[in-house]
């Protein structure tokens, strides 16, 4: 950290603003401060209480940097808000867009499923429309957030990896995932969580129904996740796409993922995988809507336990955008963690794993995504936000 360099005393053009009296996290500590903005970037930063004229008074407010999601559900919450209720694709992408921004995050991963075990899920026929629609928002600029590709392989469907192939080479992909939701294993250890899952989007099943969709779906695991997930692979190692594993139970699933090459664990459901994982190297991911529970709404393994166990590396929404800044404060208040730390669960280290190297830290150089953030009670709360130096929230 320097001496503030402010733009009426340089030849800097307008283009340059500051934010003073700012508590200022840091990779490493929390100091009063200011940062100054210049053509987006971060021009600088500094300590203290100088207040250059004209700048943004943060009255004692956290500024950090802007969130990094990468894996979140909501998208296909807005495309269908009620069981059999689509709604059209680009207002939906829309309305998940400002409230990502309105959770404070900047730059997120929309995790879309490529295949779907339910025939009446929905999700495949909606992968088209939001995929169209996250193109016209952005070539249109109506985006708030910046926005980026995750899908999630569903191992066990077929179809696809005629479904995967062309979209691996799509310029704003950053993630595979993945997925076999085959009930019986993983998440759905107990069946009953999946029948319980669907039964909430509209699919129910007499008990003999019940047993023969247990016995299909096993069947088609065996028929088919083993050739799609080398298949899968096979696509991510041609086009340099990272991968994660999902929902490890077992230290034989960490195993797996690990030979086939997976660099990240995400949510693991018991504490022996993620340490499975730890212990081979991968980046732990845990749900930061687990965290503000206070537990996992399927009965996995609690996230505060990850964070306590040294297992936790990431937080990801998913399912609640709201959760992911709130998250980071649990792990603070709750797990120990100090506040920088549990900061870079949602900024640097996604950042980091991803490939951002432009983003994800309070530094001079770095693109200007930035929080106002206030505490109220234990309550983070988004006040302003700013996407590479424009203020969208």
């Amino acid at each position: 950290m320097g001496r503030p360099v402010f733009a009426g005393m340089t030849s800097l053009k307008e283009r340059s603003w500051c934010i003073a009296k700012a508590r200022l996290v840091l990779g490493d500590r929390v100091v009063t401060g200011g940062v100054e903005i210049h053509d987006g970037l971060i021009a600088s930063t500094w300590s203290g209480d100088e207040h250059p004229r004209n700048a943004i008074d943060f009255d004692g407010d956290y500024l950090i940097p802007g969130l990094i999601e990468l894996h979140t559900d909501n998208l296909e919450k807005h495309l269908l808000p009620r069981a059999g209720a689509a709604w059209p694709a680009l207002p939906a992408m829309l309305a998940h867009d400002a409230q990502l921004l309105a959770a404070g995050i900047t730059t997120v991963l929309d995790a879309l499923s490529l295949g779907d075990l339910e025939e009446d899920g929905g999700r495949t026929r909606t992968l088209r429309d939001a995929l169209d629609a996250l193109d016209e928002a952005r070539d249109h600029h109506l985006l708030r957030s910046e926005h980026y590709l995750h899908l999630r392989c569903e191992l066990s469907w077929p179809g696809l990896l005629e479904l995967a192939e062309p979209l691996l080479t799509r310029a704003d992909l950053r993630l595979l995932s993945l997925m076999d939701h085959t009930p019986g294993q993983r998440q759905y250890h107990d069946v009953r969580q999946y029948r319980s899952y669907y039964s909430r989007n509209g699919i129910t099943w007499s008990d003999e129904e019940f047993t023969a969709v247990l016995e299909e779906r096993r069947a088609q695991q065996s028929l088919h996740r083993d050739e799609q997930m080398a298949g899968v692979m096979r696509l991510a190692r041609r086009h340099g796409v990272l991968v994660a594993s999902h929902d490890d139970t077992d230290v034989a699933h960490v195993d797996e993922a690990v030979a086939v090459g997976a660099r990240i664990s995400e949510f693991p459901t018991t504490l022996a995988a993620a340490q499975a994982a730890r212990e081979q190297g991968l980046h732990i991911v845990a749900g930061a809507s687990n965290l503000v529970r206070g537990g996992s709404h399927a009965g996995n393994v609690a996230a505060i336990a990850l964070a306590r166990a040294g297992c936790l590396d990431i937080l990801s929404s998913d399912y609640m955008p709201t959760s992911l800044l709130q998250g980071a404060f649990i792990l603070h208040e709750q797990a120990g963690w100090t506040l920088p730390e549990a900061i870079a669960t949602v900024t640097s280290t996604p950042a980091d794993v991803l490939g951002f190297d432009d983003r994800g830290r309070l530094d001079p150089g770095l693109r200007a995504d930035l929080l106002r953030v206030r505490l109220h009670r234990s309550q983070p709360v988004v006040r302003s936000a700013w996407v590479a130096g424009t203020q969208r929230l």
